[in-house]
């Protein structure tokens, strides 16, 4: 029963998180706050999914995936703003 309490709570906790974050890209128009962001809400379904399973396994390939899914798309989103040419 607290592992559902908790589960719920990090869900929770990452929905806040991406929230913010597409809050900031909205204001500064910053790619790395997009792919935050995303990544959070990608990471917030997973967990409810795991949430919601009759028998969650952590140790599945398919979270495994999803949660590179997410941290893939941070790093998308670090190497787009890192090749960005300078303005002159």
């Amino acid at each position: 029963m607290i592992e559902g309490f908790l589960l719920g709570l990090i869900v929770a906790s990452t929905l806040a998180a991406g929230a913010f974050f597409l809050k900031f890209w909205r204001q500064t128009g910053d790619g790395l706050f997009l792919a935050f962001g995303i990544a959070f809400l990608i990471e917030a379904v997973n967990r409810c999914f795991v949430l919601f399973t009759d028998r969650p396994d952590e140790g599945s390939p398919w979270i495994y995936a999803i949660r590179l899914a997410s941290y893939l798309v941070i790093l998308g989103g670090i190497i787009h703003k890192n090749r960005r040419r300078p303005r002159a």
